[in-house]
């Protein structure tokens, strides 16, 4: 095996155990899923995410090829963010009046931006339902692990070149975003986001970085860049409600 940043890489001419495997990778669980729980509700147990994340791991340890052209660090990545969001998903644990509240803000978002012809501030959809900025902020917080698209899954694919890694079963790693159609307005509709969302979604998901370095980045709060995170999400929830309904 070679050593790459401190941490071994794997080589199927090694052949390495799975015990091998899940000890020189569990670093990257971790970090996938606490990085993952920031946008979950504090129900979620982070010892839940990395046990899926772990069962990605050795998913990705039985399936990857090397001459499919992505690093298996790569390719373990994004095994083990699928096994993770997969594994919320069948959870579900929002109840019923989160994801009405979320429709709620989608709705006021896209009925303002439509009446206006421009982007809305999280003050003017808050006073458009006649509620408050902090009602509003956890709304929208409680929404945000409700939205069935995910942008680190697109943003992996584009990059990565994923199809050729997955070619021998003919799939995506995730089944999320089905139609290319929806992933090219999905892509363009986040290039359209405010800058300074568009810039916390590109330092969160592209550069990795947790709320917190992001705040230091952006000079603002953790709990500040969790809000622009999740209108945000909402602002693309109610733009791409077309494609999704």
């Amino acid at each position: 095996m070679q050593t790459k940043n401190g941490y071994s890489t794997y080589s199927k001419k090694a052949t390495p155990s799975i015990d091998a495997i899940v000890e020189q990778y569990g670093y990257l669980v971790k970090k996938i899923a606490y990085h993952l729980l920031a946008r979950l509700p504090d129900s979620v147990d982070v010892d839940d995410l990395i046990q899926a994340g772990m069962m990605g791991l050795i998913e990705a340890f039985k399936r990857f090829e090397s001459t499919k052209g992505a690093s298996f660090e790569t390719y373990a990545g994004i095994r083990i963010r699928g096994s993770i969001m997969d594994e919320v998903r069948k959870t579900d644990w929002a109840p019923r009046s989160v994801r009405r509240n979320g429709r709620a803000v989608a709705n006021a978002i896209k009925e303002l931006e439509s009446t206006l012809g421009r982007e809305v501030s999280d003050m003017e959809v808050a006073s458009h339902m006649n509620i408050s900025m902090d009602e509003y902020h956890e709304m929208i917080h409680s929404s945000m692990s409700t939205q069935l698209f995910s942008y680190e899954e697109m943003l992996d694919s584009d990059t990565n070149n994923l199809d050729s890694v997955e070619s021998e079963t003919g799939n995506a790693p995730y089944s999320l975003v089905e139609e290319g159609g929806f992933q090219s307005q999905l892509a363009s509709e986040i290039d359209n986001l405010p800058e300074r969302e568009k810039l916390v979604l590109s330092l969160y998901y592209n550069e990795e970085l947790n709320l917190k370095e992001i705040g230091a980045v952006l000079g603002v709060s953790e709990s500040r860049v969790s809000q622009i995170h999740s209108q945000a999400a909402m602002r693309l929830r109610a733009r791409l409600s077309d494609w999704r309904d």
